[in-house]
């Protein structure tokens, strides 16, 4: 083979690999298996909440103490380090549950062609 063919075919193959690569970052899957389990002592107004969102690659969410006790409903960015955002809602029985130390899930909006699957638990 020569250095021009070489070229060529090197070109060509990673513009075929650019874009699945791109693809298998954000999957369209919403959840990347199991839920962390929550200690047996674990109380959301003492201690705060842990945060596990499914199929992740960068994005955050940090749900405070103030918030579990407002119980008012309230949506936010999850984007966090992530090229791209996505939205989460929780409603006054959301919080009502984490008050009880009961853990949540809930799905994020769907942006950049894929949603992810958030749990809220207390730590």
């Amino acid at each position: 083979m020569d250095r021009k063919t070489f070229i060529k075919k090197s070109a060509g193959a990673m513009l075929i690999a650019l874009p699945v690569y791109s693809l298998m970052g954000c999957s369209s899957s919403e959840d990347d298996g199991e839920v962390p389990k929550q200690n047996a002592d674990a109380d959301c107004l003492a201690n705060g909440t842990s945060v596990a969102i499914g199929n992740n690659h960068g994005h955050t969410l940090t749900v405070s103490v103030a918030d579990v006790q407002a119980a008012v409903a309230k949506t936010y960015s999850i984007q966090g380090s992530s090229g791209h955002g996505h939205s989460v809602s929780l409603t006054p029985a959301n919080f009502n549950s984490l008050k009880s130390n009961k853990a949540i899930t809930v799905t994020s909006t769907n942006d950049d062609s894929h949603t992810h699957s958030v749990n809220v638990s207390c730590a």
